[in-house]
């Protein structure tokens, strides 16, 4: 297996909706549509292939300057704890170096904290900051 990480750039409906439905983010593949829209608005996206399958994703939305949010991280469930996901958060900092802040909104569980801090990543508490969200239902 060797991996390589690329910019995604042709949307792939069928490959990302399989991607999703691997981890189980039905929120999104019930709604495909917007998830199309949502990749061809991303201000960047980052593939990790092995050989010519997508095995992996990352997502960031913002302006490129001082905000970057990572919204999707996603690797196949036989791919994961490979060192993967790890390397997709990584490819993207280095895309955005200069950015003033990178966010990320995440499930509260021991496994994703310890994930994110590996890769630098505060919780917002520990800057003395809290985080909102509103979701559409």
């Amino acid at each position: 297996m060797y991996i390589t990480i690329k910019e995604y750039k042709n949307y792939d409906k069928n490959e990302i909706l399989n991607l999703y439905k691997s981890v189980g983010w039905c929120s999104y593949t019930e709604r495909p549509k917007m998830l199309e829209h949502a990749f061809e608005h991303s201000l960047k996206i980052l593939g990790a292939h092995d050989g010519e399958k997508l095995v992996g994703i990352i997502r960031a939305v913002g302006d490129g300057y001082s905000i970057v949010f990572i919204q999707d991280i996603l690797v196949l469930p036989e791919y994961r704890h490979k060192g993967i996901g790890k390397k997709l958060v990584e490819t993207m900092l280095e895309c955005y170096p200069d950015v003033y802040q990178i966010e990320l909104a995440t499930d509260n569980t021991e496994k994703t904290t310890a994930f994110y801090k590996a890769c630098g990543f505060l919780p917002y508490s520990e800057m003395g900051c809290k985080g909102f969200m509103r979701i559409k239902y």
